[in-house]
């Protein structure tokens, strides 16, 4: 039997807007296994971000359950998810979320403090300079390029060792060479840490490298292709 990362039925989830509640996300169901990497794709405004942002438990859904390593997150306090991500879950964000006044190692190694891990700023350099940046331990966020920060906030995520990493629009601030490189090193990233990747797309170069890709339309899911399973069958 396959193990399920995560696991999600009949989610919902509305916001507030100006001219009231707004409907992102309908009847969401989907299941990831573990080790699997997972694609979401569709339009701008299909929910593609904000269902991921309910896998890593930084929305709440409405309505339906979010399971995460056999964690309900609906049923969770802020506390015990902020606990939960930090010992299983790597985030990675289109605008890389640096801390400016820290230098690399210090963003990478902060979270790991924060754990309670003794070996913080070791494993910190030692991811650091596993994506090309042993050479920057000591820059900070504004003295780099986007991709070297972008490499930050991978080695950052990746540090905790998590079961579970979240990748929103990896790729969306970067030109081509470094969108190329960001997409080699996540992926090795996930090989070398055995985790479970889910990740947000408008790059078709991206999403054709996942197990599995979503389409989401209008906040549900519109169907799902499985691209690497049409290349074996070539």
């Amino acid at each position: 039997m396959v193990d399920m990362v995560l696991s999600l039925k009949e989610v919902a989830l509305t916001l507030q807007g100006n001219a009231g509640p707004v409907g992102i996300l309908k009847d969401i169901s989907l299941d990831v296994a573990q080790g699997e990497t997972v694609g979401l794709v569709g339009p701008s405004g299909s929910g593609k971000s904000s269902l991921l942002m309910l896998m890593g438990g930084l929305e709440r859904a409405t309505a339906g359950s979010v399971m995460a390593l056999d964690h309900d997150l609906t049923a969770l306090g802020e506390d015990a998810l902020a606990r939960f991500r930090r010992q299983h879950m790597g985030v990675v964000f289109q605008s890389f979320h640096l801390i400016p006044t820290m230098t690399a190692l210090e963003n990478v190694a902060t979270p790991l403090e924060l754990a309670g891990r003794q070996d913080a700023f070791e494993r910190a350099e030692e991811e650091l300079r596993s994506v090309g940046l042993g050479h920057r331990l000591d820059h900070y966020p504004a003295q780099m390029s986007g991709g070297e920060q972008q490499r930050v906030a991978l080695a950052r995520a990746a540090a905790p060792r998590p079961a579970i990493l979240l990748a929103d629009e990896p790729t969306g601030n970067l030109d081509g060479p470094n969108g190329q490189a960001i997409m080699d090193l996540l992926f090795g990233l996930r090989d070398k840490h055995g985790a479970t990747l889910v990740l947000v797309t408008h790059a078709p170069e991206l999403a054709e490298r996942c197990d599995r890709v979503i389409r989401l339309a209008d906040g549900r899911i519109a169907g799902e292709d499985r691209p690497n399973r049409a290349e074996a069958a070539e």
